[in-house]
């Protein structure tokens, strides 16, 4: 899931950017996703019989904020992404590469910083532009030799032809050395489906969906004991697809459900630079029933990652 600006995990008030100075960001998460799921129940016979998919997936994004003042600051974020998907132990992979949807988005702080109760929270709203190419194809080698072009999956795809609203909530306070971290993203796609073949058999299903997209953090810094410059974070976190949008109508090929992980992290501070490590590993994951799988009395799968790892630096000038 794409949505602009970092992640929040700890916030603290020499983070706020003063009127008129930028930062720049860059993250990378790196992902395999092979864990099979049919509602909570993991289908552990398609490794066994050779059918299971393969996702590896390295996103890396590039963000630039600039500060309107002390409260207000404006985001520029852009998705870039290299992705393979492997059928099994076979010859059939499948690439993408390239950039994905930009997005630009506002956040404005309720409080002025820095906060004198050590407490603070943000409200974003912006805008996803399609920019991304949704229908990209590939051409892989088969069992028995020939090559074959097709659209590639929708897991791996570089964007969804749909212009979208961003919203964002930031939030922390902070309690003698401890701060407690939330944030959530959710990601309205007005638009029903993106005219894209997926090669599907189900009529219902032979169009690509343009889906909502949410993510939810909670959890607590704190500085690394007899440091000075390191911190670490434990949470919680949730993110997935919904069954059906907030604004609009939810037709065509979708994978709702979600993966809620335990994450991790270390981070390393030291003057304008902060350096980020976090790894959530997933403790639920839940491929719920589409609209499709509704209507024909279905119920489809989707692969899952056990954990992924994140990566980020940021340079405030």
């Amino acid at each position: 899931m794409q949505c602009a600006g970092s992640e929040v995990s700890g916030s603290h008030d020499s983070g706020f950017l003063d009127s008129g100075r930028w930062q720049i960001s860059f993250g990378l998460r790196k992902q395999r996703s092979h864990r099979h799921f049919i509602g909570t129940e993991e289908q552990t016979q398609r490794a066994i019989d050779g059918t299971e998919v393969v996702n590896n997936i390295y996103l890396f994004d590039v963000a630039l904020t600039y500060a309107v003042s002390r409260r207000f600051n404006l985001t520029v974020a852009a998705p870039l992404q290299h992705a393979t998907r492997q059928r099994g132990s076979s010859t059939q992979i499948f690439h993408s590469s390239g950039i994905g949807d930009i997005s630009v988005i506002g956040r404005f702080w309720l409080f002025k910083p820095p906060s004198e109760s050590g407490q603070n929270i943000s409200f974003g709203v912006g805008l996803k532009l399609p920019t991304g190419k949704p229908g990209l194809t590939d051409t892989t080698t088969l069992a028995n030799g020939t090559r074959v072009t097709s659209v590639v999956d929708q897991s791996i795809q570089l964007g969804d032809a749909g212009w979208g609203i961003p919203l964002d909530i930031q939030a922390y306070k902070r309690i003698k050395k401890t701060t407690i971290y939330a944030s959530g993203s959710y990601l309205l796609n007005p638009r029903d489906t993106n005219g894209v073949n997926t090669g599907r058999s189900r009529p219902s299903e032979a169009i690509m969906s343009v889906s909502d997209q949410y993510l939810a953090r909670v959890g607590i810094a704190r500085p690394v004991p007899y440091t000075r410059r390191f911190a670490f974070t434990l949470g919680w976190r949730i993110e997935g697809v919904p069954v059906r949008d907030l604004i609009g109508k939810s037709n065509g090929f979708r994978r709702p459900g979600y993966a809620m992980s335990v994450e991790s992290g270390l981070q390393y501070f030291r003057g304008r630079d902060t350096w980020s490590l976090a790894v959530p590993v997933a403790v639920r994951r839940n491929r719920k029933r589409s609209v499709s799988d509704i209507l024909v009395g279905g119920a489809g799968d989707a692969a899952f990652a056990d954990y992924f790892i994140t990566l980020g630096y940021s340079h405030r000038f």
